[in-house]
């Protein structure tokens, strides 16, 4: 029996396929609490409030700031982004596994507050394949595009700090790995009432 849920962070390049992977978690297991976060960006096409994001101004964004609402944020490609804390510590304690789709950034911040998370990075097998997907989006401008090349190239140079990297040259696979990833954290000693465990195999 699970006394609280693993934190699992999601980080990549724009383009690597985490919100892809993390809709596919939710079809392939139970107990995923996918966390929502907050950006001042605008809505692409067919995104929603609430749903894949808290769209918020900068005034907005800065008050949760100020007012310590956020486990984590960052400015990233100028825009703001980051994590509301309430959410994601109900879930926690309610024992269901909490999933963070954010940044390098980001994603260091939390592991500086939760030494427990376990951090996954997911990459594309190659730089050109990265730009393709970029492109194929058909969302940002060319400008942008090669902003976030730039980007990736220092993300990339973090994942040594990551518990795992999944390289998501096939999303089927890619996912399976995710899946096998969160199965084996959920079996650490330190997330389960070892005591009541130990009494029930001895009662058996």
């Amino acid at each position: 029996m699970k006394t609280r849920g693993n934190l699992i962070v999601i980080s990549g390049p724009s383009g690597s396929g985490k919100g892809t992977v993390c809709q596919g978690l939710c079809r392939a297991m139970s107990g995923l609490h996918i966390s929502i976060s907050a950006t001042t960006r605008k809505p692409r096409s067919g995104e929603k409030d609430g749903i894949n994001y808290y769209f918020l101004s900068r005034e907005q964004f800065e008050k949760m700031i100020a007012g310590g609402q956020l486990l984590e944020w960052a400015d990233v490609y100028g825009y703001y982004y980051g994590t509301p804390g309430e959410p994601v510590i109900e879930a926690l304690n309610a024992g269901k596994d909490v999933i963070l789709e954010i940044d390098v950034q980001g994603a260091l911040q939390v592991k500086s507050k939760f030494p427990g998370c376990v951090l996954i990075f997911l990459i594309p097998p190659t730089r050109a394949e990265l730009e393709r997907r970029l492109r194929n989006r058909g969302t940002d401008s060319a400008e942008e595009i090669e902003r976030r090349l730039r980007w990736a190239e220092k993300e990339i140079n973090e994942v040594s700090k990551y518990d795992y990297l999944v390289i998501n040259d096939d999303l089927e696979s890619a996912i399976r790995k995710v899946c096998t990833i969160i199965t084996a954290e959920r079996c650490r000693p330190a997330l389960l009432d070892v005591e009541m465990l130990l009494q029930r195999y001895r009662n058996a």
